[in-house]
């Protein structure tokens, strides 16, 4: 069974290895934010962090992520407090927000490596496929959330969800107290 740690939190997923980890993500641990897009890695909605690199989960299996550090937009910041939550919020860079997730995940990790992206960059390292077409407005979200990272602005956009982390695992039911996840939780 593939061991991993996901968003802090140690699990071992009771699923086949070859099993993408998109689905042991979705379907096992309940993380639902990351998207099913296209499924062969085109479109980046199933994108999260692996090591602190975004990288497809449709394209990395559970046996490929055994022993690694896996963040998911609900990782990210629990409160929504990151800044590129907080700047595609203050931007208007959401849409349907179908995309919303796999593209956060892709910006926070520009960001950690470079908080100060050209625009040039940003398309460069933002693969992801926006139907709405949000990517003029994206570019200006990603480089004021640089600029949060570097200290030098601050937004106050987004308000903190409705429910507490603790209230909402309590709801998860896939996930057991001892960290292991089950894929069959409705068999059981």
């Amino acid at each position: 069974m593939p061991r991993m740690t996901v968003n802090e939190r140690p699990l071992e997923f009771d699923m086949e290895p070859h099993t993408p980890l998109l689905w042991a993500l979705r379907d096992a641990a309940n993380l639902t934010g990351t998207k099913f897009g296209c499924g062969n890695g085109d479109c980046g909605a199933c994108m999260v962090m692996v090591d602190g690199a975004a990288l497809r989960s449709c394209l990395i299996t559970i046996a490929e992520a055994e022993g690694r550090f896996i963040t998911t937009i609900e990782g990210l910041s629990r409160d929504r407090s990151h800044p590129v939550q907080q700047a595609l919020v203050a931007e208007q860079a959401i849409q349907c927000g179908f995309c919303t997730p796999g593209i956060a995940m892709a910006a926070a990790a520009l960001l950690q490596r470079n908080a100060a992206p050209s625009e040039a960059e940003i398309e460069a390292e933002i693969p992801n496929v926006c139907r709405c077409g949000v990517y003029p407005r994206l570019v200006k979200a990603i480089q004021r959330a640089g600029r949060v990272t570097r200290r030098r602005e601050t937004i106050s956009a987004a308000p903190a969800p409705g429910i507490s982390a603790a209230d909402a695992a309590k709801a998860v039911p896939a996930l057991r107290a001892t960290g292991t996840v089950n894929a069959n939780a409705s068999e059981e």
